[in-house]
This record gives C-alpha cells, sequence and structure tokens, in this order.
C-alpha cells in the first residue's frame, strides 16, 4: 500500500466501503479532475477506504437478498471502481477501535462517513419480546452470510408474518417463501443458509402492509421476484384494490408509484388465475405454500403463550389519496408462531460524531452532509462529511446515493478552495504514514488484492457446484485467504 510522495495531491479517508464509500470516492476524483483548475485545487488525490468487514461492498454484499439479479451488476461496478489506483482498500480496520478520528484528521484533509445500517428500529407493539419475534437486520445478516452473524436459524414456524412495507420486508418474505435448490442454483448462498432454507417448515406467511396499494414503498423489481416463486400461491384481498379516482389521479402523476400500482393490479390478477386453476403457482404447478399479501393492515399486538408467539393481531386501516392513514377499529387475529418486522433500519454511530437519534443519522448541517456538533443546530465541524444513509437516514435507493455523493463531493471541493491551504490540511502528509500507524497496532488491512483473492477462492467454489459463486463466511476463512 505503497505510493510515491506526493505532498500536493488532496488526502480523503472514507469510513464504509459499501456503495455510498464507493461511489463518493469515484465521484470525487472525477469531480477533481473536472474542476480543479476552477477551484485551484490539486488535480489529483488519494482515497483511502477504511471497512471494519474483511471484504467490501457492504449493503451490496450483506443487506440485499442474494436473488435479486441485480445485485451482480452493482458488485460489477464497484469492484471496478476500486481497482483504481487513486483509491487503497483498507479492510479489516474499524473507524473508533482501530484508527481513531484524529489519527485520521493528521493524516487526512477530510474524513468522509458512509457508514450504514447494522441494526432494526425497535418494534414497539405489545408482545414484541416474545420467544419467535424477529428483527430483519439479524435474519438479513444470516441468509447473507454476515461474517459476525448467525449460523443458523429457527425456522421451525409453519405460519409466518412479516410487518413492513418496503423492499426489506418483500426480501424477508421471498426468502421464507424460497424453495431451498431453486435459490442455491441462482445465488451464492453459503451452505448453512441452504442447509437452513431446506429445513424450513413455512408453509404460510402473511405480509401485513399499514398503508393501501397506492402508497406502498417497496419497488416495481420486487414484485415482479415475488411473482415468481416456485410452489407458492399468492393471495390477495379484492377490496384493497377497490382504489377511489382520487387516489388513482394522484398516483398517476408520480412515475415510479405509477407503474408500481400497474405491477401490483398484474399481481392481482395473478392470484386470482392461480385460485381458479386450484390453488397453482406462477407456472400452473401444485403449490405447497400460501403467500397473503395484506394492504391496509395494521398490527397492533403480538399474542402470546407461555412465552412464545402464537397469533398476531392486526387492525384495519383506510388509506386517503394523500397517504394519511386512518385506523378503523376493526380487528382480526392471524395464527402464526413467528413474527419478522422490517419497519426500517438505524444507521450506525460513529464514536466521536454527534447523532441526530430523531432522524436516524449523524448530525450535519441542514441535510447537506457537512458533520456538526450537536444534532439539532450546533456548529459545523470542519473536515468532517458524511453521505448516503449516515447522513439522510435509511431512506432511498442506489439513485439517491449517488445523489447524495455528487452533492457531498461538491461541498467538499468548495470547502477546500475557499480555505487558505487550499485543501491541504493534515499535517502528516507521507503516504506511509496510516500503514506505519496500524502495523504498529499490529492491525493486517485487507487490501483490494487481498479482496481478489476472497473473490477468486468463492468462484473456485462454486464452479465446483456448478454455480458462479459461493460465500466465505468466516472472518478468519478470509484473513487467511487475502493475507497468506
Amino acid at each position: 500500500m505503497t505510493d510515491t510522495m506526493n505532498t500536493n495531491e488532496l488526502r480523503i479517508a472514507v469510513i464504509g466501503s459499501g456503495p455510498a464509500g464507493v461511489y463518493s470516492s469515484d465521484i470525487l476524483l472525477k469531480q477533481l479532475a473536472k474542476r480543479s483548475e476552477e477551484l485551484g485545487l490539486p488535480s489529483t488525490a488519494r482515497i483511502d477506504l477504511f471497512e471494519k468487514l474483511p471484504v467490501p461492498f457492504g449493503l451490496v454484499r450483506y443487506g440485499v437478498a442474494p436473488d435479486h439479479p441485480s445485485i451482480k451488476f452493482i458488485a460489477g461496478a464497484l469492484e471496478k471502481t476500486l481497482d483504481n489506483p487513486n483509491i487503497h482498500l483498507y479492510c479489516d480496520v474499524e473507524f473508533g477501535k482501530d484508527v481513531t478520528i484524529d489519527e485520521l484528521l493528521e493524516r487526512y484533509d477530510a474524513v468522509l462517513f458512509a457508514t450504514g445500517a447494522v441494526k432494526d428500529k425497535p418494534l414497539n407493539l405489545p408482545g414484541a419480546d416474545l420467544d419467535g419475534v424477529y428483527g430483519a437486520a439479524k435474519f438479513v445478516e444470516w441468509y447473507d452470510g454476515y461474517p459476525t452473524g448467525a449460523r443458523e436459524w429457527p425456522l421451525e414456524a409453519e405460519n409466518v408474518a412479516v410487518i413492513g412495507g418496503g423492499n426489506v420486508a418483500m426480501d424477508v418474505a421471498r426468502e421464507l417463501m424460497r424453495n431451498a435448490d431453486d435459490l442455491k442454483a441462482k445465488t451464492d448462498i453459503p451452505d448453512n443458509v441452504y442447509e437452513g432454507i431446506q429445513k424450513n417448515k413455512a408453509k404460510v406467511l402473511h405480509l401485513f402492509i399499514r398503508r393501501g396499494v397506492a402508497q406502498a414503498k417497496f419497488s416495481v423489481q420486487e414484485l415482479r421476484e415475488m411473482e415468481k416463486l416456485p410452489g407458492v400461491q399468492l393471495i390477495i384481498n379484492e377490496d384493497d384494490f377497490d382504489l377511489d379516482d382520487e387516489t388513482i389521479e394522484v398516483a398517476g402523476k408520480d412515475k415510479l408509484a405509477r407503474q408500481m400500482v400497474e405491477e401490483l393490479f398484474t399481481v392481482r390478477e395473478m392470484a386470482e388465475d392461480m385460485e381458479d386453476d386450484g390453488d397453482v403457482d406462477y407456472e400452473g404447478n401444485p403449490a405447497d405454500r400460501k403467500y397473503y399479501l395484506h394492504f391496509n393492515s395494521a398490527p397492533t399486538e403480538i399474542l402470546g403463550e407461555d412465552g412464545k408467539v402464537k397469533a398476531i393481531r392486526v387492525e384495519k386501516t383506510e388509506t386517503s389519496a394523500d397517504g394519511k392513514m386512518t385506523r378503523l377499529g376493526e380487528f382480526e387475529d392471524y395464527p402464526v408462531e413467528a413474527v419478522y418486522h422490517a419497519i426500517g433500519y438505524k444507521p450506525a454511530t460513529a464514536p466521536g460524531i454527534a447523532y441526530d437519534e430523531k432522524g436516524a443519522h449523524l448530525a450535519n448541517a441542514n441535510g447537506d452532509g457537512r458533520i456538526t456538533t450537536e444534532a439539532d443546530g450546533g456548529e459545523v465541524r470542519p473536515r468532517l462529511y458524511a453521505t448516503g444513509w449516515a447522513k439522510r437516514g435509511p431512506v432511498g435507493l442506489i439513485g439517491s446515493t449517488k445523489s447524495d455523493a455528487l452533492m457531498i463531493v461538491n461541498h467538499m471541493l468548495e470547502d477546500f478552495a475557499a480555505a487558505p491551504e487550499r485543501g491541504l490540511f493534515a499535517a502528516d502528509r507521507n503516504p506511509e504514514s496510516i500503514d506505519e500507524l496500524l502495523a504498529s497496532k499490529g492491525i493486517r488491512p485487507i487490501d483490494f488484492a487481498g479482496w481478489k483473492k476472497i473473490d477468486a477462492f468463492e468462484r473456485a467454489e462454486g464452479a465446483k457446484e456448478g454455480r458462479e459463486h459461493k460465500k466465505v463466511i468466516e472472518p478468519d476463512q478470509m484473513r487467511a485467504l487475502a493475507l497468506d
């Protein structure tokens, strides 16, 4: 991890190697090349990406269901960006533990936080502490082979509920209805996940969404993946699709909402055909699992017996064209033995950085990405920035992450240009300084070449089974592959 001494290049530390961190690195280099002369800044930069896990890509590798067809494309694009001599990858280095904010500011002109989310928002319902209630985050960690995640998952429940109206809820529901052999053939799941899903006893799944069809937050792609589950019959409530003229008009004004509603009506037709053809799946084969899609349904309580889940109580709601939800006081109990909640993530905190609990993100000035001393107001802390979920909270998709990155990068460059030092703030400009610091602490980072060794091994293991890829999940094995 050495390069020639260049005291006039910008030095940027990025915390997090998921989409937010990698996109920001790429955009910074491009914007610097484009705007350096205009702003009077150096035309080159060294960007060091610090990742607490032994491997890069964050959300793309560990936060999205393995059967998303877009994953391979996104991961490939991120990897191409990392294969850049101006970007240096430092995996297995945890901010706040292995390296501090002061140590970074001594060596870098700016620090950009692009950390993701690892915890669920709490489910504030009576019965949320019963045995059999699970947050989506831990389940996602399990089926994605997160290095420090669970290696086994209890899948004994025959009747399951999933709470949530976003993409994560759809992912969780789909994986709970998945056929293990089908999933293995098409994805990189490790053996323990395949064996776990093989034993999954779930036969009936209820997905509860508080608002109406026109207010659903999941993507069209999620719906299309739901439509093609082997052995699964989709079941809907006809009344949920009885939309008034105003709701249809409002949805029609937004392209994404219109596409999503149109796809949901396709789901309704499929569900009707599945029932008419004798309870079959999308290919007309007998279905042995049933997937109920409930809109305008707000869970109010999880009912238990002997400390375990036995049912979920749901209140009927009504949603106006402007998205306002009204509770109707009509309740129904559904017998289930497990409840998964996917009602949002809480992005990670960062040691030494103020956190906005209400917005669930690092404190930054009016959402512009400049880190502040306090969540509510406060002063801007020079040379510290946030992007992605660390900046705005757990909302938005890849497109939002890219637009965030462009905005933050331009703020950084403009701040650099406005300072007398022209961006060159760090006293220590030795490019080997960070390597020497980590070595003095006994820390051996995994660089891009080390990641490529892990990736090559995963591809070779997958090829043995006729698969493109097969994940390594144990951190020590990753380190051995990368460093030995």
